[in-house]
């Protein structure tokens, strides 16, 4: 197989394919601008830490620490450190079905016949002979 070659995407590509991001999600965003997912995931990261980037500076400048520079590299490594994560809140609700009750009660019966019946469950009891006994599974 052929090297794939490396394309090069100008910010304001990258901030178009956010935006859609928003609206439509990463697959979508990844088939509208004919790129990988991927990149559209690794984008939206890149903003977010430099989102963060800057209040870092501003505290390390309130604090009178020297040289911080607070990159991007910094950002993911402070994130990861302290467990924390940006993620929007997703605001579209999956609707039910007009039959999800008959679907639901299909569904029921479904599973209830193919569960195995309680008196068809056996224990095998390990000792000089293998013995099978019924287990009880009324008390459940």
């Amino acid at each position: 197989m052929a090297p794939v070659k490396r394309h090069a995407y100008e910010a304001y590509f990258k901030l178009q394919a956010i935006e859609y991001t928003a609206e439509n999600g990463n697959r979508a965003a990844a088939r509208h601008f004919n790129v990988n997912e991927s990149m559209v995931r690794k984008w939206r990261k890149q903003e977010r830490a430099s989102l963060l980037s800057p209040k870092a500076k501003a505290i390390a400048e309130e604090i009178d620490i020297e040289h911080f520079q607070g990159g991007p590299s910094w950002c993911f490594r402070f994130m990861r450190r302290r467990y924390l994560s940006i993620r929007a809140r997703t605001t579209v609700v999956q609707r039910l079905p007009a039959d999800y009750q008959e679907r639901a009660a299909i569904f029921r019966t479904y599973c209830c016949d193919k569960i195995t019946p309680p008196s068809h469950i056996y224990e095998a009891v390990a000792g000089k002979l293998c013995q099978w006994r019924r287990v009880d599974c009324r008390g459940l």
